[in-house]
């Protein structure tokens, strides 16, 4: 019977389902997170009657044929960069874009790889890195001496120097764009890499071409949206009752199918 399999499919796509939008909820406050969705697609179809196919009239045509469904399976989870609301934290390390764009970062392989989470610091050789020590790229050396840092929206840093009057620039933020960031590949801790999805990654100073600017002393919250979670998970929810009822049903009609004498 072909509504226990599509009943299973349907299933296990709501499943996978709940699984993305619970990963949203979990990480509703991870800096610079992206939502989740998923995308369904229907399985192919079993043609009893192809569309078009001689009926059982002489030099006739059948208009729509017959087609039956086997179900639905996950196309694809993909990747909502939209901009999330900014935090101020008044921390003179702590970095936003309002726009498009990510941060440079250098992993210990050499390879760079990408995020949206600005929360840097400084580690024992005065340079920006990550929580995780993973160094900014471009390298950005902050000197012993520095009373304050200023970073302005085009990601010009300068520090003010003891003993100096004037600011000294320490360095340039670049920003790296991609003609389809959804096609990234998150490795986690907020980090992406490159794919050939992506496209290769288009660098420029923020605030100019398609990069957006840095806000110095904020950070972007998750795009994540409540409210939308809790009613798609209700959907999901309710959607995996019903095909449980169609393998429950179908299960019920085999047993009467069975007690036939």
């Amino acid at each position: 019977m072909r509504s226990l399999d599509i009943g299973a499919t349907g299933m296990l796509a709501q499943q996978m389902n709940v699984d993305v939008i619970s990963n949203n909820i979990a990480n509703m406050t991870t800096t610079g997170f992206k939502r989740q969705r998923v995308d369904f697609k229907d399985l192919i179809y079993q043609n009893i009657n192809k569309p078009g196919a001689p009926s059982s009239d002489v030099n006739t045509l059948l208009p729509t044929g017959l087609q039956l469904g086997l179900g639905v399976h996950v196309g694809s989870v993909y990747k909502i960069h939209e901009q999330g609301a900014l935090q101020l934290t008044e921390n003179p390390l702590d970095l936003a874009i309002t726009g498009d764009g990510f941060f440079q970062i250098e992993l210990p392989n050499g390879e760079i790889a990408y995020t949206r989470s600005g929360i840097f610091q400084v580690n024992e050789n005065g340079e920006l890195v990550t929580t995780n020590g993973h160094l900014m790229e471009p390298n950005i050396v902050i000197p012993d001496d520095a009373i304050s840092i200023e970073i302005n929206e085009n990601g010009e840093v300068y520090a003010d120097i003891q003993g100096q009057v004037d600011l000294v620039n320490l360095g340039q933020i670049e920003l790296a764009t991609f003609i389809n960031p959804a096609g990234l590949e998150a490795v986690g801790d907020n980090l992406f890499l490159e794919t050939e999805a992506s496209g290769t990654a288009q660098l420029s100073n923020p605030g100019q071409e398609n990069a957006g600017f840095v806000r110095q002393g904020a950070l972007e919250n998750s795009n994540v949206n409540v409210v939308e979670e809790i009613t798609d998970l209700i959907t999901a929810q309710r959607a995996y009752e019903m095909n449980s009822s169609v393998i429950r049903t179908s299960d019920e009609m085999l047993q009467t199918t069975t007690q036939l004498r």
